[in-house]
């Protein structure tokens, strides 16, 4: 048996005649035939089809009905956006967010966006954790506040509440 390489192409998105986009739901019906460049697939909408007066041989003729391809996928929390929520909040400085910018910064970290550079033991148990900004060198000072794993849960749904809504602008320093 001869190895070929099989480059069919996939389904087109209009048709290979009139070049108008197949609608979702329409009927397209599909040839496929072996010609100099190896196979070559036709997609045609049923009126081009029909009216197709070419005599190639066909190795393969299938109907099919056009769905349209789902939507891309939501993109996962863009870095900037927590970045900007994480500016925003440390520039307020409301203490009552500090389990959130903690949160934020972790979150950061973990996309290596943010490094910790050191982490610092005051009198009292208090833990301050030193953040560098890989790219631009902006250092950030998180208070941690250690944090149970029970409260974890409400603190990121918070988070992500905040980050679904619009973050207020912060003029760069």
């Amino acid at each position: 048996m001869i190895n070929q390489d099989w480059d069919i192409k996939p389904r087109a998105a209009l048709c290979g005649k009139c070049q108008t986009p197949f609608a979702d739901g329409q009927e397209y019906i599909s040839r496929l035939t072996f010609g100099t460049a190896g196979y070559e697939r036709l997609d045609c909408c049923a009126a081009c089809w029909t009216a197709l007066t070419d005599t190639v041989q066909a190795l393969s003729v299938w109907h099919g009905v056009f769905e349209m391809p789902p939507p891309p996928p939501p993109e996962p929390i863009k870095k900037e956006t927590a970045e900007s929520l994480l500016r925003a909040l440390l520039e307020k400085n409301d203490p009552a967010r500090g389990n959130v910018v903690f949160i934020l910064a972790v979150m950061l970290e973990r996309r290596r966006l943010l490094a910790e550079r050191e982490v610092q033991r005051q009198d009292g148990g208090k833990i301050v954790r030193v953040y560098e900004h890989r790219r631009t060198g902006d250092t950030f000072i998180i208070t941690d506040p250690q944090l149970r794993l029970d409260q974890i849960a409400q603190v990121q749904a918070e988070v992500m509440a905040l980050l679904a809504a619009p973050v207020p602008a912060v003029p760069p320093s």
